[in-house]
């Protein structure tokens, strides 16, 4: 057992995610120091915001879940958000008692919870129904090359901006982008939903031969995906700086827009981020203050 920001890990030496490139693998203890390193950049955007876990407690190897509410076996002084279930469930309470983040302790329960990736809501506790930030998903078809993902993250910027708001990039960990707009929550759910919907239409209407808004991936095409789902009630993004669950922890990175030609989607990762904030601020440190009414 080891003990990091004063909670204890136990099992510190089992490996959660395998080596990538040649690299080594990642450990309880790799992944609890990693968030300790990174909590005071982290929390800002992590503070309030209702969680959905994706948890490999024996490792990636072994497979994983997906886990909305804490449950009576999450771990002690773990903070949580009950958010009101919408749809009704049998013998389930009429709240979800979502995971939380307040501090950096709670990072490393997660951790000891056999956490390794942090989705998390588009609105924040006490404001659920009105959100704080506008994403588009970049899910990347089987025919656009990187270049041409980079070209549809600077179109949806500029759909994003012209309608007033302050756009921000963020590599997925995976294969896409998110393009982010914070809001300054004066608008519901269905509004932003409703303009996250014609901010992807219009960039899919500019290049319908490369680019869809639809949902069914039999009807894509191959077409690179503009995702606007994750604006509504109860739904999730991959949280900033979160690894992802997949073979050497590559990270949820935000980016200034210069780095887009230069980042890929899944360069950075458990190891290099704190290399990288020590250099480097934080891109998104002034994101709640650049939000903006909808419009």
């Amino acid at each position: 057992m080891t003990t990091v920001a004063g909670i204890d890990v136990t099992h510190p030496d089992k490996v959660l995610l395998p080596a990538r490139d040649g690299g080594e693998d990642l450990t309880k203890a790799d992944l609890a120091h990693y968030w300790e390193a990174v909590a005071s950049t982290v929390l800002p955007h992590l503070i309030g915001r209702p969680l959905t876990l994706q948890r490999f407690p024996d490792g990636l190897d072994a497979g994983g879940f997906v886990q909305q509410d804490a449950g009576k076996r999450a771990p002690k002084g773990l903070h949580t958000v009950d958010t009101p279930r919408r749809e009704r469930k049998k013998d389930a309470d009429d709240v979800v008692h979502h995971p939380e983040v307040e501090e950096t302790a709670d990072l490393i329960r997660l951790v000891q919870f056999g956490t390794v990736t942090l989705h998390g809501w588009n609105a924040v506790a006490g404001a659920l129904e009105r959100p704080d930030r506008l994403i588009v998903d970049i899910d990347p078809g089987e025919r656009q090359d990187l270049a041409g993902i980079r070209d549809v993250a600077r179109a949806v910027r500029r759909a994003v901006e012209g309608r007033g708001l302050v756009a921000f990039l963020q590599s997925t960990g995976s294969r896409g982008y998110h393009v982010v707009a914070p809001l300054d929550g004066s608008a519901d759910q269905e509004a932003v939903r409703e303009a996250a919907i014609r901010i992807a239409e219009a960039v899919a209407t500019d290049d319908p031969d490369e680019l869809t808004t639809e949902v069914r991936k039999d009807a894509r095409g191959g077409r690179t995906f503009l995702d606007i789902g994750r604006n509504a009630y109860g739904q999730t993004a991959v949280m900033p700086y979160s690894p992802r669950a997949r073979p050497g922890g590559p990270t949820a990175t935000p980016l200034d827009w210069d780095e887009l030609g230069r980042v890929t989607p899944d360069q950075h990762d458990v190891r290099s981020i704190p290399r990288r904030l020590a250099r480097k601020a934080d891109p998104w440190a002034g994101f709640a203050a650049q939000a903006r009414p909808l419009g």
